[in-house]
């Protein structure tokens, strides 16, 4: 063996001592200051090889075990640095999985009020089939304006009758013989040509609920529901 000092093994064994205390006291709020032992060791220069085998061997065993100690603490602090990073990582992981959560489920209610609302147009629309129809009503020689709006109540879905009336209003004033002497479009909602209205009834020309039959098919399928084509009038002066 080389002739290191058993006091050298002690100062290496003190400053192992020291560098312990020292980390820990970094994590505990104070710094260990080196023992008596170590400063009355330095000045002395008994050689290893002049102690006892068994002595030499705890001097070995001392500073060795003390420097697997710092490592052992180093180590440590590595690995909770490891983990507080690894959490960092996470938590940032979870919070866009979240955003990416709430951001499906705002569209998703979206989609179902979009729908909700489809189905609530198309049950408007369609509520006309369950209504009466023209042939409901007995034909009369001629009818006053008071009798020709019973009869649309009666046909048109309560929830358009406002925007099938203002239509009317603003064609015919309920008159369902009026003719339009420049274009010749006949009837309650003005038809052109008035034949077209045949396609609801061969007495087109005489009877109202012919005419708003055939009124409440020609909205229905050209813009969706009455209101529909009443908004369309409103942006342009006919519909």
């Amino acid at each position: 063996m080389s002739r290191i000092t058993a006091r050298g093994f002690a100062v290496a064994s003190a400053t192992a001592v020291t560098t312990v205390g020292a980390v820990m006291g970094v994590a505990q709020g104070s710094v260990a200051q080196p023992g008596d032992d170590a400063e009355a060791t330095a000045g002395e220069s008994t050689l290893l090889s002049d102690l006892p085998v068994g002595q030499q061997a705890q001097v070995q065993t001392a500073s060795l075990t003390q420097q697997a100690d710092v490592q052992a603490i180093a180590a440590d602090t590595t690995a909770k640095k490891t983990a507080e990073e690894s959490a960092r990582k996470q938590a940032a992981k979870d919070a866009v999985a979240k955003q990416k959560a709430a951001l499906a489920k705002a569209k998703a209610a979206q989609e179902a009020k979009d729908k909700a609302a489809e189905a609530a147009k198309t049950k408007a629309t369609t509520e006309v089939a369950s209504t009466s129809s023209a042939g409901s009503f007995p034909q009369q020689a001629s009818y006053t304006v008071a009798e020709v709006q019973a009869i649309a109540r009666q046909m048109v879905p309560s929830g358009q009758f406002q925007c099938f009336s203002n239509i009317v209003d603003h064609e015919s004033t309920w008159n369902y013989q009026a003719v339009n002497p420049s274009s010749g479009a006949y009837g309650l909602v003005q038809a052109y040509p008035g034949s077209k209205m045949s396609s609801a009834g061969a007495d087109w020309r005489t009877n109202p609920a012919t005419q708003i039959k055939w009124g409440l098919n020609y909205m229905n399928d050209r813009y969706g529901s009455p209101c529909d084509a009443w908004d369309y009038w409103l942006a342009n002066g006919s519909y």
